[in-house]
């Protein structure tokens, strides 16, 4: 900061300055994405009077006073302090009413919660709760993961092959007969 003073043509801005430049809004969420973290204030108060229209002001979740997750419900009231940016109003802290925490929205994002694992199952017996290497079993015959019939593998399942013969001529067929292709889904790839 003195730096800049000292040089010629350069001034940095005074604490005085800083502290004019941030004001205080009042007024609602307008929508907040959870996944990406950010949203938009609709700004209806601004130094105690009021703003017709309201005015957008961006928000990041770093920026909320709250515990835990932060995040925004569509329609929650707020408090918060901004300050003009380059690109526009930008919110600098965000409470509640009074100075309270922000209430946040019921929804968080998928990155962060926890994958519920299918529960793991024997390769073996196909019970829950223990691994091929534990079972009790001895060495069950090898089986068709798609149907569990003993005679075939999934690479061969004749009911995999029909299944997606099924889905080609419900979902692709219509487009490629179109185009002057015939469908995928004929007899001679059905008979045996």
């Amino acid at each position: 900061k003195a730096e800049l003073e000292k040089m010629p043509g350069g001034s940095a801005p005074s604490e005085e300055d800083e502290a004019a430049q941030v004001s205080r809004g009042s007024g609602v969420c307008k929508w907040f994405n959870v996944r990406m973290g950010f949203g938009f204030l609709s700004m209806s108060c601004r130094d105690g009077a009021t703003v017709e229209p309201p005015v957008d002001v961006f928000v990041h979740q770093s920026k909320l006073h709250m515990e835990g997750f932060r995040s925004l419900r569509e329609g929650e009231p707020v408090e918060f302090t901004f300050k003009k940016s380059s690109k526009g109003l930008e919110s600098l802290r965000v409470t509640g009413p009074n100075g309270a925490p922000c209430l946040g929205s019921d929804r968080r994002s998928k990155g962060n919660q926890k994958r519920r694992s299918k529960t793991d199952r024997c390769y073996n017996c196909g019970a829950p709760g223990h691994h091929a290497k534990e079972c009790q079993l001895p060495p069950q015959p090898k089986k068709c993961h798609f149907c569990q019939s003993l005679s075939h593998m999934v690479a061969s399942c004749p009911l995999k092959v029909q299944q997606r013969a099924t889905l080609d001529t419900q979902g692709g067929a219509a487009a490629m007969e179109t185009e002057g292709e015939p469908s995928r889904g004929t007899d001679t790839e059905m008979t045996d």
